[in-house]
């Protein structure tokens, strides 16, 4: 009997390893609940709810081929090796598969459950899946792991010309065993089930993934790369969530992607050009993450940055955090996060460079907030964008590049569409006002709306005499761990 320990994996369809225990016998599923371990890793409410609204899907799914899914608890990964041991000992199981997962306690986690199980006769066998390409395999011609993403994306490329990863077939239905599918619990201590309206935003299953990749695939993707920049448009594709709890993978978006753009990667269409390159940007990260453990554990990527001066200020942190520095993209945007789980990806960035830059507050402050929000919250791609906009990482925005939020404002929701949505109390302003209701004075429909809580061009030269003040940048990023 073979068993699938189902994690970041939640489908049925081009699922590697679901796929490859199915092919040796009889299969049954397995998903851990370890709540403490998912408080330890901030992982949000929203994003704990998605996971058990797909796994529900999923296990009738699963029944129709007669895999029974069974739910367990190890509260904390330590528990794993032991609960998996007893449910193998219990079914009389040959061999556990999984889809590698990347991060260090991930990693550490499953050499464990590797161990334990061999030490018992029992086979472990784990396959990529939650990337194109397995990390290691894409290095720089010294053998180190790329830094630079044009770099990173070049050698994909090359690759990807070579051979293109295939898709997987789902499964076909087996002989039904005595054995029954758990019940999904509908919630987890420690985890509040969020509001209605923010669920109805995300529905579960893989068919609504499908969904949202076919209609993107068919009639998105080709302005993709001229409207993404605008959080008032539909420009995106609305599938990060489906991506990170692996409700879909990355193999079927790109080859939706391929299918929509006459196979070419590289020319054709802009848009779904654009699309694989931000495919390629989630990759790179996961790479990183693995290459460098260091972000991982907390740490910047570039060494030296560990020396900046941090303002500790609790009370900006917190006007950031709801939504009130009275910069109105900046505070649309962490409402739109905080009533939808999401936020637009510019808006990310320039959150992000205010907080870190105008602020002076170390990034990690808003990568924990982020990933106790984020549906899609994503260890690698969260750390990844933090680290970018904050100077301290890999391939990141020169230091003295400081997005300002007005002008990206200005710019990317000129009409103040987005502003409005989000900030009603701003919806008396006209398309200039609403960008910078401070120029009126509090007077004039706005009296209820937070004055600025810095000024942006002398914070911005703040910021900049401290990266100055940084030791010497040449060395940047370069010791592995």
């Amino acid at each position: 009997m073979q068993l699938i320990w189902l994690r970041s994996d939640l489908r049925l369809h081009d699922n590697t390893a679901l796929s490859a225990a199915a092919e040796r016998g009889p299969t049954v599923a397995v998903y851990l609940l370890s709540p403490e371990q998912w408080l330890a890793h901030d992982n949000a409410p929203c994003k704990v709810d998605f996971w058990l609204r797909n796994l529900s899907e999923l296990s009738q799914a699963l029944a129709h081929l007669n895999i029974p899914l069974l739910i367990r608890e190890a509260s904390r990964w330590d528990d794993a090796p032991k609960v998996l041991l007893d449910l193998c000992r219990q079914l009389k199981i040959d061999a556990v598969h999984v889809n590698e997962e990347y991060g260090v306690h991930e990693s550490r986690r499953d050499a464990a459950v590797s161990e334990t199980l061999k030490a018992n006769g029992i086979d472990f066998y784990s396959y990529l899946d939650q990337l194109l390409f397995k990390p290691g395999t894409v290095l720089t011609k010294t053998g180190t792991y790329f830094q630079v993403f044009s770099q990173f994306r070049k050698v994909c490329y090359e690759r990807l010309h070579r051979s293109l990863p295939r898709l997987v077939s789902a499964p076909a239905a087996q002989t039904p065993l005595a054995i029954s599918s758990d019940l999904i619990p509908s919630n987890v201590t420690g985890f509040e089930t969020p509001g209605a309206s923010l669920r109805a935003l995300w529905p579960a299953g893989e068919r609504e993934a499908c969904r949202r990749l076919d209609t993107f695939a068919d009639a998105q993707i080709d302005y993709y790369k001229n409207e993404r920049d605008f959080p008032a448009k539909p420009g995106t594709s609305q599938l990060s969530a489906y991506l990170a709890a692996g409700v879909i993978s990355p193999r079927q978006c790109l080859h939706a992607a391929l299918h929509s753009n006459q196979g070419e990667f590289e020319s054709g269409k802009v848009g779904a050009v654009t699309w694989i390159n931000e495919l390629l940007w989630r990759e790179f990260y996961k790479h990183i993450l693995v290459g460098y453990p260091r972000v991982s554990r907390h740490r910047a990527f570039r060494p030296e940055t560990e020396a900046l001066a941090w303002r500790d200020a609790p009370q900006e942190l917190a006007a950031w955090q709801e939504a009130r520095t009275g910069l109105p993209i900046i505070d649309a945007a962490m409402r739109q996060l905080l009533e939808t789980g999401w936020m637009h990806n510019r808006l990310r960035m320039v959150v992000a460079m205010f907080l870190t830059k105008n602020l002076l507050i170390d990034w990690r402050e808003g990568e924990r907030f982020f990933m106790r929000h984020l549906i899609d919250g994503d260890l690698a791609a969260n750390n990844g964008g933090w680290q970018w906009s904050a100077s301290t990482g890999t391939d990141s925005a020169p230091y003295f590049r400081i997005f300002n939020p007005l002008s990206q404002s200005e710019k990317f929701d000129a009409e103040g569409v987005f502003i409005k949505h989000w900030l009603p109390e701003l919806a008396g302003l006209n398309k200039k006002e609403v960008h910078n209701p401070a120029n009126l004075g509090g007077l004039f429909g706005a009296a209820d709306y937070p004055s600025p809580i810095v000024n942006l061009s002398t914070s911005r030269q703040r910021a900049l005499a401290a990266f100055k003040n940084l030791p010497s940048r040449q060395d940047a990023g370069g010791a592995h761990e």
